[in-house]
């Protein structure tokens, strides 16, 4: 029985992936299939306790396992495999993607930037579910500007750090154990002061302010107050934070297209096999004019972020050093389309697509947030039309080399 996931057979069966690609997909698929009753069961958990069970019941499956290269078991810069994960995990169940998306974001700045030591302390719990992380870079006023993070980090006496300041919207801030921090260190302006640290939960002088947003998840500000850090607590060096904040944004941009994809195939699944079944006017919904177009719409938009998504996942693990402007734009697709997909879905079902708990219920309040998180739309565009300039500058050098 092949498993009801959101992934195209005929997109990946292109050359932008490989054999080890498509036993992923399968496989996770299957085991998503498998843990449909998990599914059920921790969408009427606390968000905290669905949270911890979900990472612990990813790392207990092995899907955390590439965040220990030391292990050995898998390619921790498979982008591609990243992607994959995230859209199977999408279409399945959101917390369970949320799960996996954030322990992956906050671990792969250690396995990229970390000291042994560092990399000894935290990643193989983190492979296993034992410790959860979360990544703390945005701030009340610094949301998709990263250079602009004012926490700051005052160097003492001892060598190390104090941090005081604030930290706004953390995913898994809740339940985190350590927090990749990045916090202003030197009197440098905007990029060039800042510096990332590991935080442990237990640092004296730091406070989790528990929020509650739209779809149900952890989330928390963060208040540190002479918050004492030893040296070794800097992830990568000194004045670097702004490198390894935006290494890890543009790696992971593509990936929120992935899950954005997942939940919309899920919507439009849904929309279908409701409109194959629902009879209006003596016939099927599925057999009116405009239905057919909304539904031709949906496969349109679907197709474009699929290809999209693989398109920068690609370019990221063959190496093109160009690969965050196909990051930016694939996140700003998938997700601009998931919303429009989503919201055609509900309109599809009428007022039982609105029911609460309902599939497209929970998919209407999930796609939401993805817009936003890892780079505004707004600010993807920006960049994305930056970028034009540089294109632009390199072609017509190449026109006119002899």
């Amino acid at each position: 029985m092949e498993p009801a996931t959101s992934f195209d057979p005929e997109v990946l069966a292109l050359p932008f992936y490989d054999d080890s690609h498509r036993d992923l997909a399968r496989a996770v698929g299957v085991w998503c299939d498998d843990n449909a009753p998990l599914w059920r069961s921790v969408r009427e958990e606390d968000p905290d306790k669905a949270g911890l069970t979900l990472v612990r019941r990813l790392g207990e499956a092995g899907l955390l396992s590439f965040l220990d290269p030391a292990a050995g078991r898998t390619h921790p810069g498979d982008l591609r495999a990243l992607c994959l994960t995230r859209e199977a995990l999408a279409y399945a169940e959101d917390l369970a993607d949320f799960a996996f998306s954030i322990q992956a974001l906050s671990a792969t700045p250690v396995i990229r930037f970390g000291s042994d030591e560092q990399k000894r302390t935290y990643l193989p719990r983190m492979a296993t579910g034992e410790l959860v992380g979360a990544f703390a870079v945005s701030e009340e006023q610094a949301g998709s500007d990263v250079a602009a993070v004012e926490l700051r980090a005052a160097p003492d006496e001892d060598g190390g750090y104090v941090l005081d300041g604030r930290k706004a919207w953390i995913a898994n801030g809740t339940i985190a154990d350590v927090f990749v921090v990045v916090a202003r260190t030197g009197t440098a302006p905007g990029a060039l002061g800042l510096t990332t640290f590991l935080v442990p939960r237990s640092t004296p002088g730091l406070e989790v302010l528990p929020l509650e947003p739209l779809a149900p998840r952890s989330f928390a500000h963060l208040s540190f107050t002479g918050c004492r850090l030893p040296a070794d607590a800097v992830l990568g060096r000194p004045g670097r934070g702004f490198v390894v904040a935006m290494d890890l944004l543009e790696r992971f941009r593509m990936t929120v297209g992935a899950a954005a994809l997942g939940f919309a195939r899920r919507a439009a699944d849904t929309a279908l096999a409701r409109a194959r079944t629902r009879r209006v006017a003596g016939g099927l919904l599925a057999d009116q004019q405009l239905t057919k177009a909304v539904l031709a719409d949906m496969e349109v938009s679907l197709d474009a972020a699929a290809l999209l998504v693989a398109r920068a996942a690609w370019e990221a693990d063959r190496g093109n050093r160009r690969f965050a402007h196909h990051s930016n734009i694939a996140k700003l697709h998938a997700t601009e389309e998931a919303q429009r997909v989503v919201d055609s879905a509900v309109q599809l079902l009428g007022a039982s697509g609105l029911v609460r708990d309902s599939v497209t219920e929970r998919l209407y309040r999930q796609i939401r947030s993805l817009r936003v998180y890892e780079g505004t739309s707004e600010v993807l565009r920006l960049a994305i039309a930056g970028a034009l300039d540089t294109r632009r500058a390199d072609r017509a050098a190449a026109d006119l080399t002899p």
